[in-house]
Formats: structure tokens, sequence, C-alpha cells
């Protein structure tokens, strides 16, 4: 729907939302494959899957980027999940928690 007219009917804002979700699936699964890369090089590297500095500066960078309506603390809970859930499948292609 990138440049057609706005949305005017439910029926229409429930498509947008589909649209969306659809494109934030494939963006989750290419960080997901990245993630799988990442746990690669670690795995030869010997180094651990968690990196707590890592993280915070995954936080601070989205801190940078959001311009609302989510807060900081929103944006930082959801990915608090995705980089929970890519965690594990480092830890699964490493062979193990780290």
């Amino acid at each position: 729907m990138g440049s057609q007219t706005e949305p005017q009917t439910l029926d229409d804002w429930r498509a947008r939302i589909d649209t969306l979700n659809a494109q934030l699936v494939e963006l989750l699964n290419e960080r997901a494959r990245c993630a799988e890369q990442i746990a690669e090089f670690k795995k030869k590297s010997g180094l651990p899957v968690y990196d707590a500095q890592r993280e915070q500066a995954v936080h601070d960078k989205v801190s940078a980027r959001n311009r609302g309506p989510l807060s900081d603390e929103a944006l930082h809970s959801i990915f608090n999940s995705i980089m929970e859930e890519h965690r594990k499948l480092q830890e699964q292609r490493k062979g193990g928690a780290a």
C-alpha cells in the first residue's frame, strides 16, 4: 500500500496491518539468519552467545531511531524478545548454552 491512498475503513486498516505483519515476519527471519551466521563465527572464535555490551548497543541504536509513538521502553521490550529468540537460535547452532 506504499503509494496508495491512506486506508479509510477498518478492513483497509486491517489489510495494512496484515501487510506490515508479513514484512515483519520476513525481516525477523532475515535477522534470524544473520544471528545463525554470527553463531558460526562465535563458535569458531570461542566467543559466548550472550554479549551484554552488544545488546545495550542495540537498545541505544533503537532509541536513537525512535520517533514514536512507541516509547523507548516499549521498543526495548520488543527487542529484548527478539534478541532472546535469536540467542536461542545461536545457542542451538553453537551446540549448547554459552
